[in-house]
């Protein structure tokens, strides 16, 4: 995984983990619901890029 993909993952991952958070402090369902998908959205971004780096070792 690229340095740039990673920190892109981790950034996306803050920013849902504080959307969270937030919904939950002032009670708002849709900002926590938010927060919730923007974390799995990294998730699948670490997924996706630890797949890549396995075919390349694989082809390598």
């Amino acid at each position: 995984m690229s340095a740039e993909d990673r920190l892109k993952a981790v950034a996306k991952n803050v920013e849902g983990k504080a959307q969270e958070i937030s919904g939950k402090v002032t009670g708002n369902p849709e900002d926590e619901a938010a927060g919730k998908a923007k974390q799995a959205e990294s998730k699948v971004r670490h997924t996706v890029e630890n797949v890549k780096d396995d075919v390349k070792r694989a082809i390598d």
